[in-house]
C-alpha cells in the first residue's frame, strides 16, 4: 500500500487539523457508509501518533499513516487524496495496488 496526497489536500489536512508536536494524520476504516471500493464501510480520520504503521508519507513534517489493525480496509488498494474546491474537503481515492 501507498499513500499519496496533493498538495492542496495537504493544506487542508494542516489548517483544518492543526497537526502537530509529532502526531500526524490516520486513516483508517470505519463501520458503515461507503467509498469508491467499499460497501457498508467509510474512511475515516484522525490525529494519532504512528505505532505500527503498514504505510506512511511525510508532507511538511506531517506523518499520514495507516495502521496494522486497519489493514483489512487497505488491502489490494493504495490512497490518494485530492482535494475539492467547491466542497473544501478532502476526496479519497482507492487505486488498485500495483506491488
Amino acid at each position: 500500500m501507498k499513500i499519496e496526497i496533493t498538495e492542496q489536500a495537504q493544506k487542508w489536512f494542516e489548517n483544518e487539523l492543526g497537526v502537530g508536536n509529532g502526531l500526524g494524520v490516520r486513516f483508517l476504516g470505519k463501520v458503515y457508509g461507503k467509498t469508491d471500493v467499499h460497501e457498508g464501510f467509510s474512511l475515516g480520520i484522525e490525529v494519532a501518533e504512528p505505532e505500527d504503521p503498514i504505510a506512511q508519507v511525510t508532507y511538511n513534517d506531517i506523518t499520514y499513516f495507516a495502521e496494522k489493525q486497519d489493514e483489512w480496509f487497505f488491502t489490494e488498494y493504495d490512497l490518494k487524496v485530492t482535494y475539492n474546491e467547491e466542497r473544501n474537503e478532502p476526496v479519497y481515492h482507492f487505486v488498485g495496488d500495483e506491488q
